[in-house]
């Protein structure tokens, strides 16, 4: 009797993940997509920082290596793929990101004014309104060229993602930017560090794509570290004397010239050094913070208006001075003589077909990793890794695993073995909902240094946010770890230059009020120094683009 055909079971597909949890450089190469600057982006400097500095070293194969390097795939091809049909970290249909519990915003909502205009709400020191596409990246990308990302902490495996993470960087040339007045702010860089922690929650699909991102993080950490001794001259109140003296000077300022008191609480963007060129002091309070264009040529006080001094410079074309009524200082409007948001137009101009830019790597050499010998971002991190102890409990549904949650088990049994597979997008050419922004930004912690010099107090240090002024007292002493010391190129080159090189606009203001490292200083909306910031910072010259690709 013939032997009975016994048909043999199906052989179980080999484990795969998707290529954007085995690598944080994978959408790096691929095909057929269309960069922001004509070409994918070099990151090899902040790989490199971020090997050198990252606080964890998580193994090949755990969830936290695949978290961080799905995040840091997206925020790639969220700052640097301006067509959404590029992406393949987020699942299209239910894509959305939030800040801080508030609206969810959606992905095209992103790529019109930026991925940092997308997170920063409104504040004294930065807003989105008043800042546009091109602007938003000058003003963080030459502060600190470098702001790596690791994730910390990972508390909840697929579909529903938690982790803590920590963005870290050093300030090593001046803040410039413009706040939700229209002001232009401008921090002098005081050389120390700036470390920022937060919390996201991810929705992710089978295919591990971003979904639902909720993210939470203290909005004002950032600019407490990048300005530890606030808006010098914003307020009547004299911090560089101790409390006592400041406390005399706050009085003095409350009362007028008849003996009535004033309210204490009028700003007054008029410099603390309101004298004139020849010693005397001026007797106009309420005049512009322009106090160089408020002497008159031949040395005499202007007389004291309620109104804000225009800038001698803002005048019409004809020669006649333009009208400048005090705007109120609680709208939220663009204030007169901020352009709009040109920046996105300057960035869809560099993103039409066929466009020429420089090569980047004409200007900036890559970095090369200490472990692998390769350039930084062209390396799987912790490949090789002890993957003997592969980080457990991620199921959050042990009964019935999820797609997502199979690749994230055979990617910590398999560690570097894994098969990598690589997702095309999920992009459908529809109109999808449109969502309102809730912007934000971040969390810090500093390290105290001993018989570090004497710094004021700044005024942010309290017993919940730490020592707030460390950032100062770091940046003097130089004892603090910067991993992007030793990595030198052409953009170091170029941000360690003259402040008129790295920032070609008026000073007027900084000259006037002189503020020192760690201190702010406000120009108003309507002068033409601010203008002419803002005008110079919405361009994206060719050979700038290298100086915004290097980043994270």
């Amino acid at each position: 009797m013939a032997a009975a055909h016994v048909q043999q079971p199906p052989a179980e597909p080999a484990p795969s993940i998707p290529d954007y949890l085995a690598s944080p450089n994978a959408v790096f190469n691929d095909e057929g997509v269309q960069w922001r600057y004509g070409r994918a982006p070099d990151y090899s400097k902040t790989r490199k920082v971020w090997e050198e500095g990252r606080k964890s070293n998580h193994a090949a194969g755990s969830l936290p290596q695949l978290v961080e390097n799905l995040v840091k795939n997206w925020e790639v091809e969220a700052s640097f793929k301006p067509r959404l049909q590029d992406w393949r970290t987020v699942d299209h249909a239910n894509y959305t990101f939030a800040i801080n519990g508030g609206p969810p915003q959606s992905a095209e909502h992103m790529l019109k004014v930026g991925t940092y205009n997308a997170i920063i709400a409104p504040n004294e020191y930065y807003s989105p309104t008043n800042s546009d596409f091109a602007s938003s990246h000058k003003t963080f990308k030459r502060m600190m060229p470098t702001f790596a990302w690791e994730v910390t902490e990972v508390y909840s495996g697929p579909p529903k993602v938690a982790f803590k993470w920590r963005h870290w960087g050093v300030m090593k040339n001046d803040y410039v930017g413009f706040n939700d007045k229209g002001e232009k702010i401008v921090a002098k860089a005081h050389r120390g560090p700036i470390e920022i922690y937060g919390v996201t929650v991810a929705q992710v699909d089978e295919a591990v794509r971003l979904q639902n991102v909720d993210t939470w993080f203290d909005p004002l950490d950032m600019f407490r570290q990048i300005a530890p001794g606030g808006i010098v001259n914003k307020t009547v109140m004299n911090r560089k004397v101790d409390l006592e003296h400041a406390l005399d000077d706050e009085e003095e300022a409350a009362v007028q010239t008849n003996g009535e008191p004033k309210s204490a609480q009028h700003e007054s963007t008029e410099p603390e050094s309101v004298v004139q060129k020849n010693g005397e002091p001026k007797s106009a309070p309420h005049e512009s913070a322009e106090s160089e264009a408020a002497v008159q040529t031949n040395g005499e006080p202007k007389s004291a208006q309620l109104e804000f001094v225009v800038s001698e410079a803002v005048v019409q074309k004809e020669g006649e001075p333009k009208s400048a009524p005090h705007e109120s200082a609680d709208t939220e409007a663009i204030a007169p003589g901020v352009p709009s948001n040109d920046g996105i137009k300057v960035a869809e101009e560099h993103n039409k077909e066929g466009l020429n830019v420089k090569d980047p790597g004409e200007l900036i050499s890559r970095h090369v990793s200490n472990s692998t010998g390769e350039p930084a971002d062209a390396f799987v991190p912790h490949q090789g890794a002890d993957t003997s102890n592969p980080a457990s409990g991620f199921n959050s549904n042990p009964q019935e695993p999820s797609a997502a949650q199979l690749a994230i088990d055979a990617a910590a049994s398999q560690g570097t073995d894994i098969t990598l597979t690589h997702p095309e997008s999920n992009y459908i050419n529809n109109e999808q909902p449109k969502h309102t922004s809730n912007e934000q930004t971040t969390q810090s912690e500093s390290a105290s240094v001993p018989s570090a010099p004497e710094v004021l107090r700044s005024q942010y240090s309290s017993s919940v946010t730490g020592n707030i002024e460390e950032s100062v007292i770091l940046g003097q002493t130089g004892k603090f770890t910067d991993e992007s010391r030793d990595i030198h190129d052409a953009v170091d080159d170029h941000l360690e230059g003259s402040a008129a090189e790295v920032h070609p606009h008026p000073k007027d203001m900084e000259e006037a009020v002189k503020p020192g490292a760690g201190e702010a200083v406000a120009a108003t909306a309507g002068s033409e120094e601010t203008r002419l910031t803002h005008e110079e910072m919405s361009r994206i010259g060719a050979g700038e683009c290298p100086f915004l690709m290097n980043r994270e």
